[in-house]
């Protein structure tokens, strides 16, 4: 009999400690932060191949996850707004994912753009975080001349999608800046300059409000 209830106590203290081993190692865990380590993810399949986590950056209490794999992707959010998962539609598309490829901004309606290079042009999708839920914007954006980046252009606190694009359907070298609304109308265009350099605030374009003006149709 005691040699019993020393092996029940033995049992006893293994299974608390392996309960406190646990509990520390949860509050141990890093709360939402950037990550740009990769990894697979094998419960799920981008493409061809199980997903490789490529980036992952915190906005607000979430985390947004860019997922990659061959000819395709995912986008994952997990925290406080619930788990989402959206199909990456830059990267069925054929754009290149890197550790560069995401950027966010946290307001009261969050902005995240995904974005990739395909053959000299940039490809973006945008999802937008509102009243505690994540949905998407637009399929997909087109930047022909090179750069996609977030600026709140109208200062209305949310970031707004600015794109550098080529004039004369990219067969010559003017270019012009084009804004993008994340939750209304598009804010126009800026009149083209000689070339892509002169666009103002080149490398990363943000052009103000009065030099907007409608985009020209064709």
């Amino acid at each position: 009999m005691g040699g019993s209830r020393s092996v029940q106590v033995v049992a006893v203290i293994a299974a608390v400690v392996v309960v406190a081993g646990l509990v520390f190692a949860y509050f141990k865990r890093t709360n939402n932060t950037d990550s740009g380590q990769s990894g697979a993810d094998g419960g799920m399949r981008c493409g061809t191949t199980v997903c490789q986590v490529v980036i992952g950056k915190s906005v607000g209490k979430d985390l947004v996850e860019l997922l990659a794999g061959t000819g395709g992707g995912r986008i994952r959010v997990t925290g406080a707004s619930g788990p989402f998962i959206f199909e990456m539609t830059i990267a069925e598309s054929g754009a290149t994912v890197t550790g560069d490829s995401l950027e966010c901004t946290e307001a009261p309606v969050s902005v995240c753009l995904v974005r990739g290079d395909r053959d000299g042009e940039v490809l973006g999708e945008v999802l937008v975080r509102k009243d505690g839920t994540w949905s998407r914007v637009q399929a997909a954006y087109l930047a022909s001349a090179g750069y996609i980046g977030l600026h709140d252009v109208n200062e209305d606190g949310t970031a707004d999608i600015v794109a550098a694009q080529l004039a004369c359907d990219g067969k010559c070298r003017n270019a012009f800046v084009q804004v993008f609304s994340a939750i209304g109308p598009d804010l126009g265009c800026t009149a083209a300059a000689q070339e892509r350099n002169q666009l103002p605030g080149w490398p990363a374009p943000v052009p103000k409000m009065s030099q907007l003006r409608p985009c020209a149709t064709n």
